[in-house]
């Protein structure tokens, strides 16, 4: 006779969610257990997830926490749950998504089905495009200061599911741990850094703003990617005024709108001079800014319109910079290419959507990087930087597709400053 389970659970459904976690990869939580580690049991592991699950008796490890720097300065808290928390977490997911998503903004864009960052950034320039203004919104620490009691009372209008509801209860409260095994109790927010917390982010900020717009202000166009928020507005006055009433908004809601970085930004264009201070935004990565650009007839124009960031810029670079050059003396060409083009391909994938020209000057790093690799591979190279140049561009020519920038269009040239092409170019 089969134990009686207070929950039923599909094992299957386990399963799904190990491979989806699994997928995903990410560091060992408290128990330093990894996705490798995990995997040596996988069968009993599992097994014990879905019976704790299934029994009522899942309570779920403290989560590591673990501080990465912020771009602006200072650090962000990341937490870590375990492998086994990941699961459990995924488990819900997948119960709840459903119930959830389609109740979801169109104007929503982070962790849907169907739904992008690029899809956000084109809406984001049309709109631009259409509207003169924009309000750039930064909420304070939004992920750490999410009240509980919003949140369980905006879950209970749609998870009718007690075991995923049960569960989610656990995960909000659980400690954090630090390095030194000491336990920070937690009382609002949701790990950034867990499964659970995306969804959970998402539906908060759904009633939060989306919902309320929708209801107070619907004339107001906006894009939302999770925390990251743009507002559209025909006019300074009108910007002034969403603003203040979503600081209000998010005030009622036990948040608070960084005013330092939230700012009013005009969209300028030719057609209309208007003298502003401000008159560019960052969303997703991309500098929204007023940029010369070229009509079909040949007519210079100034236009509105998005490119990679600074700071995205800044971080490819310190990406390449950090590549051991000490190390690839031991590889072969094909060997680095192998190590580095997934990662140059997701820039490409995601920067090169706008003006692709700026990051095509940003990967003439990697040449130069891999003509140092020529440099410290041959001899008779070391003291000859252009000559080791040539050397790239030649290979490049016999074999174009080798490096996922090559096949891009970006060549070996004899240097960043000088942008004549060589004649493998």
């Amino acid at each position: 006779m089969k134990d009686a389970k207070s929950f039923e659970i599909k094992k299957q459904l386990v399963m799904e969610a190990y491979k989806r976690v699994k997928a995903n990869q990410g560091a060992a939580g408290i128990d330093d257990v990894s996705i490798l580690d995990f995997e040596q049991k996988l069968r009993d592991n599992l097994y014990k997830i879905w019976n704790r699950m299934s029994s009522g008796c899942y309570l779920p490890d403290p989560v590591k926490l673990v501080e990465i720097p912020k771009t602006g300065g200072g650090k962000r808290p990341l937490g870590i749950p375990t492998v086994e928390d990941r699961v459990a977490q995924m488990v819900v997911v997948m119960t709840i998504e459903p119930e959830i998503e389609p109740h979801f903004h169109e104007d929503s864009y982070a962790y849907r089905k169907n739904k992008s960052a690029h899809d956000a950034l084109a809406k984001a320039k049309d709109r631009s495009y259409l509207f003169h203004w924009v309000v750039d919104l930064d909420i304070k620490g939004f992920f750490d200061n999410i009240d509980h009691n919003l949140l369980i009372k905006a879950l209970e209008k749609h998870v009718k599911c007690k075991w995923a509801m049960l569960y989610i209860k656990r995960w909000l409260t659980v400690p954090y741990q630090l390095a030194d095994g000491t336990q920070v109790q937690r009382t609002k927010g949701v790990p950034q850094g867990s499964v659970i917390g995306p969804i959970l982010a998402n539906l908060f900020l759904h009633y939060v703003f989306d919902e309320w717009m929708k209801r107070n202000h619907s004339n107001i166009s906006f894009e939302r990617y999770a925390d990251d928020t743009i507002v559209h507005c025909v006019s300074l006055k009108q910007a002034e005024f969403i603003q203040k009433m979503i600081k209000q908004r998010l005030a009622d809601c036990k948040l608070e709108l960084n005013e330092t970085k939230t700012k009013i930004v005009y969209c300028k264009k030719n057609h209309r001079e208007i003298e502003y201070d401000i008159i560019q935004f960052d969303f997703l990565g991309y500098t929204f800014r007023p940029r010369r650009s070229i009509d079909l007839h040949g007519e210079v124009f100034l236009n509105f319109s998005p490119a990679i960031s600074k700071t995205a810029r800044t971080k490819i670079w310190a990406t390449i910079r950090d590549w051991n050059h000490h190390y690839w003396n031991q590889l072969t060409l094909e060997e680095i290419a192998d190590k580095i083009n997934p990662i140059i391909q997701g820039w490409i994938n995601y920067y090169g959507k706008y003006n692709i020209k700026v990051l095509k000057d940003i990967l003439q790093r990697i040449n130069m990087k891999l003509s140092r690799w020529i440099r410290n591979k041959f001899k008779g190279f070391r003291k000859h930087k252009t000559q080791a140049i040539h050397r790239l561009g030649d290979i490049a020519l016999a074999k174009p597709d080798l490096f996922a920038h090559w096949s891009w269009g970006v060549k070996p040239t004899a240097s960043l400053r000088n942008r004549k092409k060589l004649a493998v170019g």
